[in-house]
């Protein structure tokens, strides 16, 4: 499975990170390494519980493309 995810800056330092095809899941790390490490735990115990619970696998539908605009 793949899913897309979004890397913040944390305001604390570090990073914080969203996988907007599962809501509620998100992670964080003191660097971009270990919060893609991290939130790849989080979406394996996230799915693992959906599965559990025999509900729905969500599929990742959606893509991430960056846009210049004129300031």
């Amino acid at each position: 499975m793949q899913y897309s995810v979004v890397i913040h800056l944390a305001e604390e330092g570090g990073y914080w990170v969203e996988v907007p095809a599962l809501p509620g899941c998100y992670s964080q790390g003191e660097n971009r390494e270990d919060a893609l490490s991290n939130v790849r735990k989080a979406i394996a115990l996230y799915v693992s519980a959906l599965q559990d619970d025999g509900a729905p696998i969500p599929k990742d539908e959606e893509f991430v493309v960056r846009v210049t605009v004129a300031a």
